[in-house]
């Protein structure tokens, strides 16, 4: 009995030690100061041993616990605690919720799903259920069942949450969405950004990186590490960077962020644009340039020949053709500047009537007998000038083009610009859209590289729809669309 009796003290001295090393992990783990502050350590210090002085000293005063000799359901001693049990008891378990707390808290700062600690809690605090029902009743043995809650508490951490344990340390402080990967390249752990930017996430543990999300890990290690995601709408760009972290000297894992690079990678893209644009006028003044001065050269010479020949009429068409000509090169050199300044960024968009704006093109333009129809019963997001220059060079497109019809239609994504006219044929449909390529001829070789442009100061993107033969198909898509039937629910 005596041996059982110290046995069970002992017991009770290592089990209130646990709770001190608890909040201490708890407290490093968190990164706070409290295990590392003096004031805190004394004052821990003092009520451990004022704690342990009245443990080791109840043979004497028997106010911590007193023992029985029963021998219902079997013969054993035991054990009927005090008050001061229950209050140091309380106390533990009330320091051991304040520990959960300090873990609860960092999983939710680093936007880990909180449910595994909730459960690793749950089984801690159980045992305190058994020490009631045992102290209120006899379904139970009146013993402390702690030990058994702390042993499963041990396993869970160990076997089961380890990998948790390590992927919140690892990316505590990182505000973006972060996958934790085993050295085997399978998804062990992430946080809830990365389930909420890839919710094919939700069942994926265990499985391939590469198999589950296949676009991220293709742009790990390349140099297009960037990835654009849609969400509501609205395109996002996010870098995909991994980092392998390593145990001693052996890899572990990798952790995969997800930098959201929004606003830079769209100023990146604008840049791009501006100097395609750039880029693009200069080929069209270029190309426009050598055509004036071959066509205003051999003009001036014919108009020369002819004077010294003494046909007067003859040099004064010629000449007349030279100075159309060079008019003509300084109109397109005005209409660039125009379109330069169109082609700068957007400042903000209107909700843009499209039916409306197609007509006013249409009129602004010199038809003839070409007819129209419009099947365009909703708005855009767009500046109302520039989608009016793209409708008026698409028009202008179709009249070049020979055509008798011109039909606008309007979609969940976008709209097209359909004419009846000559088809691509073997033409490259990206050479319609190239300045100074003059495809398909001189005339009309400007505009629909300025329809492009004019898109693409939108965020739009517009082809040629090679599956239509029986003339052109100008669509344009990426547009923000806000259909009638919608505005009215």
């Amino acid at each position: 009995m005596t041996r059982s009796y110290g046995s069970y003290l002992v017991s009770l001295v290592v089990g209130l030690t646990t709770v001190g090393a608890w909040l201490y992990f708890c407290s490093a783990y968190t990164h706070r100061s409290f295990h590392t502050d003096p004031t805190y350590r004394r004052a821990a210090v003092a009520v451990y041993l004022a704690i342990v002085a009245v443990k080791l000293t109840n043979p004497f005063h028997g106010i911590y616990f007193t023992t029985e000799f029963v021998t219902e359901p079997f013969p054993h001693l035991t054990v009927i605690h005090g008050t001061f049990h229950w209050i140091v008891s309380g106390l533990s378990y009330a320091l051991v919720a304040v520990g959960f707390f300090m873990l609860y808290e960092l999983f939710l700062e680093s936007d880990y799903d909180t449910r595994p600690l909730g459960i690793v809690a749950a089984i801690t605090g159980l045992p305190v259920v058994f020490d009631i029902v045992g102290f209120a009743s006899t379904s139970l043995i009146d013993i402390n069942y702690e030990p058994l809650g702390v042993a499963v508490f041990a396993v869970g951490v160990l076997y089961v949450f380890e990998e948790e344990f390590l992927a919140v340390q690892l990316t505590d402080g990182v505000d973006d969405a972060v996958v934790y990967l085993d050295d085997d390249g399978r998804i062990r752990q992430f946080n809830d950004r990365a389930r909420a930017l890839f919710p094919s996430l939700a069942g994926a543990p265990g499985a391939s990186f590469s198999a589950v999300l296949p676009d991220a890990a293709a742009r790990l290690g390349t140099d297009e590490p960037v990835l654009d995601r849609t969400r509501d709408g609205e395109t996002r760009y996010y870098l995909v960077s991994d980092t392998a972290f390593t145990m001693g000297q052996t890899d572990i894992g990798r952790l995969v962020v997800f930098t959201d690079v929004t606003n830079t990678e769209r100023q990146r893209r604008e840049l791009d644009r501006q100097n395609e644009q750039l880029e693009g006028f200069a080929a069209a003044i270029r190309h426009e340039l050598l055509n004036t001065l071959q066509i205003v050269s051999g003009r001036v010479t014919i108009a020369g020949e002819a004077l010294e020949s003494g046909d007067v009429q003859t040099a004064r068409e010629s000449l007349r053709t030279a100075s159309r000509t060079a008019d003509r090169m300084s109109d397109i050199v005005g209409d660039l500047a125009e379109l330069a300044r169109h082609g700068q960024t957007l400042e903000g968009t209107d909700c843009v009537d499209l039916a409306a704006t197609t007509e006013a093109a249409w009129d602004a333009v010199d038809t003839g007998d070409v007819s129209l129809s419009v099947d365009a019963d909703g708005q855009v997001d767009a500046d109302r000038g520039r989608v009016h220059g793209l409708f008026e060079s698409a028009f202008a497109f179709a009249v070049h083009n020979d055509a008798s019809t011109v039909a606008v239609a309007l979609d969940d994504d976008g709209f097209s610009i359909t004419d009846d006219g000559h088809p691509v044929g073997d033409d490259a449909p990206e050479d319609f859209f190239r300045y100074g390529v003059s495809v398909p001829d001189a005339a009309s070789g400007m505009l629909l590289p300025n329809l492009r442009m004019l898109a693409r100061t939108h965020g739009w993107e517009a082809t040629i729809d090679t599956a239509y033969t029986d003339g052109i198909r100008i669509v344009v898509r990426g547009v923000g669309v806000r259909r009638r039937r919608e505005q009215a629910a």
